[in-house]
């Protein structure tokens, strides 16, 4: 019997065939809490040995409808076909030399494609690296740079990473910042859009919230003393909230009247997820500098910092770089990623798949009372879970749908600042059938409830 391979090739069905995680996931699990540091958790400890299209294997022979695509990392799907073909190639050249030491082309490549890619017709550069974090810490460094000014001005419910200055970026403490102070100085947290939740009203959110966000920069920071203003056109931990239509634009018009540098944070958003390349694009914005990693590279590590010309070159000769920033493996993985979302339409797929899961969630709403708000836009939708009757919180809910979706074979995952979000991020290659399949295994978690 010939072994199955991943990738395009992997039959695209749901099978449960034991419990789940099953037996040799639970021996693999034991291995992983006795070798591997506690703070490194899973969401469902099913340990993987096949991916593609919408489903992942484990080793128990157990295939899961992904919901998840490693957090919007593998939008074209896990073990694309450009992704392994170019990838292999590469391999077989040169694994690494270090772009700051003897450079290639495939980096010249990416950062060509970025430059096209990214809005704008201006002239514009990028800087790769390794993580999303990295690209967030290294846009902070340009914008500083740039405007020889120190404070940042970041927004609630914001996520952008895990190192010390990105910790100081995020909003949620557990388990991102929790016990890990003192964090980075010179960083500012304001009011955000946030519709479903603004006190007065979803109509009068973007106006009040922008004024809101404009008068605390103003006077408690300094407009003259802010080098950069940087936000999630949809957020993503913080619970794929939307920014009421007109809080970008304001804000984004604020940063440009006083010399601001808007960083548009496109990492969880970018390549395709939300039906366009990028989600700023939506209500025009142009951002000045945009942070892209996750779905790059169909799942090898890279990251980018690209933007306005005259910015990126304001970083001196050796201020930007790394060891590993823009590895040739994942610049070759970068350029089958973007040659399968043009050849395959990614962004049409992602607006079918929000035409079907948000008509399916909406009825879904009208059914059950604890979805108190269905949101987001292509492949990157939400439900945010309150108890009936009410805008309070049901993260105990959402954990229970989530475990029985697990159970069931369909792997989902949860956000949000009260942790009372399910968030939806399927491959954009998943096959109609499939996607259908989960949400019908969702509807069934919410009539066990």
């Amino acid at each position: 019997m010939t072994e199955l391979s991943g990738g395009p090739s992997l039959p695209q069905e749901r099978r449960v065939v034991t419990a789940i995680p099953g037996p040799k996931s639970q021996e693999l699990l034991a291995r992983k809490n006795a070798a591997v540091a506690s703070g490194v958790g899973s969401v469902l400890p099913v340990f993987t040995v096949r991916a593609g299209g919408g489903v992942i294997e484990d080793v128990d022979g157990n295939s899961l409808i992904d919901f998840g695509s490693g957090i919007a990392v593998t939008s074209v799907g896990s073990s694309a076909e450009a992704v392994v073909r170019r990838a292999s190639a590469q391999l077989a050249d040169f694994t690494h030399t270090c772009f700051m030491v003897t450079p290639y082309e495939g980096y010249v490549e990416v950062c060509e494609e970025l430059a096209r890619l990214t809005p704008g017709d201006h002239a514009k550069k990028s800087a790769l690296f390794n993580s999303g974090a990295e690209a967030v810490e290294n846009a902070v460094k340009i914008a500083r740079s740039y405007t020889k000014r120190q404070a940042v001005v970041v927004f609630d419910h914001g996520y952008h990473g895990r190192t010390n200055l990105t910790m100081a970026l995020t909003a949620k403490n557990m388990p991102y910042k929790h016990g890990f102070g003192p964090f980075a100085p010179e960083v500012y947290r304001v009011p955000l859009a946030y519709p479903y939740r603004w006190l007065t009203g979803p109509e009068n959110c973007a106006e009040e919230a922008a004024a809101q966000a404009i008068d605390m920069i103003s006077k408690q920071i300094g407009a003259e003393n802010v080098a950069a203003i940087i936000i999630e056109p949809i957020l993503g931990e913080g619970g794929f909230i939307e920014p009421a239509k007109g809080f970008l634009p304001r804000i984004a018009e604020f940063a440009k009247a006083n010399g601001i540098v808007f960083v548009a944070d496109e990492i969880q958003s970018g390549f395709c997820r939300t039906g366009q390349w990028f989600a700023c694009e939506d209500e025009g914005i142009v951002p000045d500098l945009i942070t892209t990693a996750k779905g790059i590279a169909g799942g090898l590590p890279l990251a980018a910092v690209t933007g306005r010309a005259e910015i990126m070159d304001a970083a001196h000769s050796g201020g930007l770089g790394g060891t590993y920033g823009g590895n040739p493996v994942a610049c070759a993985a970068a350029l089958g990623a973007i040659e399968t979302m043009r050849e395959l339409d990614l962004n049409a797929k992602a607006k079918r798949i929000e035409e079907v899961m948000k008509g399916r969630l909406a009825a879904m709403q009208e059914k059950y009372d604890i979805i108190g708000d269905l949101r987001g836009r292509g492949a990157m939708i939400a439900i945010e879970l309150v108890k009936p009757g009410t805008k309070d919180p049901n993260p105990e809910a959402t954990a229970a749908v989530a475990k029985a979706c697990h159970s069931a074979g369909l792997l989902v995952l949860t956000c949000g600042t009260y942790g009372n979000v399910l968030r939806f991020l399927p491959p954009l290659v998943i096959g109609e059938d499939l996607l259908n399949e989960g949400l019908d295994v969702l509807e069934s978690a919410f009539a066990e409830l």
